[in-house]
């Protein structure tokens, strides 16, 4: 299968209308055309002189505004947001040889000053703040001078005082709440005389911190940076412009990131959403999951790292989906019938089904490969990838009225998928939709038909015949289909019956208190007799045997507790059958599932090639968020865990491949030739220094096969 980027979540007209939303600049796109303008102005004025030198005199006298157009107003308004100042942009270079540069005393009395609430304090440290943001930075033309003229020392000293205290002194300076606060407090705010006098204040400190955060390329101090601001949330809805921009930069930061900054964007996004409110929930709720899909771009395999960071981002979106359910459901619906309308347009391409158009449909090649297409949009991973992800949020806001009709559709379209290729090859995705039907009826109460889909999977020959050798062991919860090779093989068989039947011991435990569960089980054991029956290997037998042994178990019990009953089945009283027991988690089937999961794990742990996960500190957050955050807290009091550097913007605004160790972890050791392999702990990670290079090579001349 191709591993071609499918757009699925979002249409054509949904993707422009996103990007016209998250669009950064109101006047970047016509910066080209007022510049060539500009230009042309300046020609003609200079052709006016030369043919008229009378009337341009004339204009010299009374109106030096028209002959003082220039293109350099285009970069002055621009200029503005951030606050640079309109005298910074005609210093000459002579005065320029005269500039003061800013020392560490002039530091110490601009913050004493603000303790003490001082204007003039507050402006000038703002001032040095910017920059220090624009540091080196240099516009080509020689129209603006690099005024950003400080130690490293003054530079780590501005930045830490100022995103660690700005928002507090502001506030005071404001009226402002002391934390927090939401948009209707900064409307009524905005009409006091504080924020006419100083209000601008705010805007230089979130405009000239959102250029830091586009720029720099160190992950830790984005990730610092992005924190310290976040307190700051709620005025951004003063400023709609800057908003946007915010909302864009933090929707990469936390796509693209790692470590602490996935979080920390997340928690800032999540800040806008319920402080700013509709302004741009709507544009959160729609790049979120955008960028959400960008991460399941992969090929036909996963990592374990690469899967705990996909399922962090998963439930980054599903706990913004949850903040508004009612705004949420509306973006949800059309989601999820977008996913809809691509499997319906997959089974229709599987052609008719009468024998002559069958022979009609075999002799023609473009129709076939049109097919394989159809398959190829729904087996991969970023579809499957969307599909666990509503789940995710129907289970997660099942409890909700809104979200509840969701649950429908969505499982008819898991059906579907489940069943759309019915070959071995695909067990692995059928073992995934299975999983997600058992979360959807496990959240919403809802009988869902898993057994046939598990059942019908022991009816195939490729779990019946034997196999043609013991092969790799198989883990089906990190492909999405396997080789034809890989079918025929024991190690592929033990995992798919193992797999049958811990999700068949799941469904049914589902329902092991219901009333009806002798008739919900009728079924299942005579297949499941049957399977036995006609298996030729032991250990499978007895796999089976067990299972049938504790669905019989139960059955027997529920028919214990249905004797001493005197209502009717269509009785309410039903839905309180066994409630106690329930919640005691005491039949059965409840205890055999519970050593069938210890099983898996101890089954998934020994797949795992290693323990060791190298770059992937981002997945931890998946796990205990409250944690994280409590820890990043902790290390923003200490104003030396982040060092502002004066080389944090690289030349070309790009990362640079820095590699510091090299990690390598004997992960199988063999003795054949006489040589050892050595396998790689990351190696999707490629070496960018010539360090890396000569110990590649160093490894591979002493004799070690390197496995990449």
């Amino acid at each position: 299968m191709s591993d071609e980027y499918v757009d699925l979540p979002v249409s054509d007209e949904d993707e422009e209308e996103l990007e016209d939303e998250m669009d950064d600049g109101d006047g970047e796109s016509g910066g080209g055309s007022s510049k060539k303008k500009a230009k042309q102005h300046v020609e003609q004025l200079k052709r006016l002189q030369q043919k008229d030198p009378d009337f341009y005199k004339y204009l010299e006298e009374f109106d030096k505004d028209l002959l003082g157009f220039d293109d350099d107003d285009d970069e002055i308004e621009n200029d503005r947001e951030t606050g640079v100042e309109e005298k910074e942009q005609y210093v000459s270079k002579e005065e320029l040889k005269h500039v003061k540069p800013i020392t560490m005393e002039m530091v110490d009395s601009w913050c004493n000053g603000v303790e003490n609430e001082k204007i003039g304090s507050i402006r000038s440290i703002l001032q040095a703040f910017r920059r220090a943001c624009h540091y080196g930075e240099d516009h080509g033309d020689n129209s603006t001078p690099k005024l950003s003229v400080m130690s490293g020392s003054v530079l780590d000293k501005v930045m830490h005082f100022v995103l660690k205290h700005m928002d507090k002194v502001l506030r005071q300076l404001l009226g402002a709440p002391s934390y927090g606060g939401k948009k209707e407090v900064i409307s009524e705010l905005m009409l006091s005389k504080s924020w006419k006098r100083h209000g601008n204040l705010m805007r230089i400190y979130l405009a000239n911190a959102l250029h830091m955060i586009t720029e720099m390329t160190d992950e830790q101090m984005i990730a610092f940076t992005v924190h310290r601001v976040r307190a700051s949330a709620v005025f951004l809805a003063a400023f709609p412009s800057l908003l946007r921009k915010y909302v864009k930069a933090l929707l990469h930061t936390w796509a693209r990131g790692r470590g602490a900054m996935p979080l920390v964007s997340f928690m800032f996004l999540r800040d806008l959403c319920i402080q700013v409110g509709s302004d741009c929930l709507d544009t959160c709720l729609k790049g979120i999951y955008k960028a959400y899909l960008v991460n399941c771009k992969l090929s036909k395999s996963i990592s374990g790292s690469k899967q705990q960071h996909i399922q962090f981002l998963g439930n980054c979106v599903r706990e913004l989906y949850s903040l508004d359910p009612q705004s949420a459901y509306q973006h949800a619906f059309v989601f999820i019938r977008q996913l809809g309308v691509i499997l319906r347009g997959a089974l229709t391409e599987r052609g008719p089904k009468s024998v002559k158009d069958k022979r009609q449909k075999e002799s023609s090649k473009s129709s076939k490969k049109q097919a394989e297409k159809s398959y190829q949009k729904i087996y991969d991973w970023q579809y499957i990838f969307c599909l666990e992800l509503w789940t995710s949020v129907v289970c997660g806001c099942s409890s909700e009225e809104e979200f509840r009709p969701l649950a429908y559709p969505l499982t008819q379209i898991i059906h579907g998928v489940a069943c759309l290729v019915p070959s071995a090859r695909y067990f692995p995705v059928r073992f995934r939709c299975v999983r997600m039907l058992n979360c959807i009826a496990e959240a919403t109460g809802t009988f869902i038909p898993v057994s046939s889909l598990l059942l019908d999977m022991l009816e195939m020959k490729e779990l019946r015949g034997r196999p043609d050798g013991v092969g790799k062991a198989v883990n089906l919860f990190s492909v999405k289909q396997v080789d034809k090779k890989t079918v025929k093989t024991r190690a592929f068989q033990e995992a798919c019956i193992y797999s049958v039947v811990d999700e068949l011991a799941k469904h049914l435990t589902q329902w092991s208190y219901s009333i009806a569960f002798f008739e919900m089980s009728f079924i299942p054991l005579v297949r499941l007799r049957s399977f036995c029956k006609t298996i030729k290997a032991d250990r499978f037998r007895k796999e089976m045997k067990d299972l049938i042994y504790q669905i019989e178990a139960n059955v027997e019990f529920i028919k214990s507790k249905r004797v001493g009953i005197a209502f009717s089945p269509n009785d309410p009283a039903v839905e309180s059958f066994l409630q106690t027991e329930k919640e005691e988690r005491c039949s059965p089937l409840s205890k055999f599932v519970a050593t069938l999961h210890q099983r898996a794990q101890d089954r998934m742990d020994a797949l795992d090639e290693t323990s060791v996960i190298v770059g992937a500190e981002s997945s931890t957050f998946s796990r205990r968020l409250s944690e994280a955050q409590k820890q990043q807290d902790e290390q923003d009091d200490d104003e030396g865990t982040i060092a502002f550097s004066k080389n944090w913007l690289s030349e070309n605004k790009k990362p640079k491949y820095v590699l510091a160790y090299l990690f390598f972890f004997p992960i199988t050791w063999r003795g054949k030739h006489n040589h050892t392999v050595v396998r790689c702990a990351e190696p999707q990670r490629r070496i960018k220094s010539d360090p890396g290079r000569m110990m590649m090579s160093r490894l591979r001349r002493i004799g070690l096969r390197i496995w990449s």
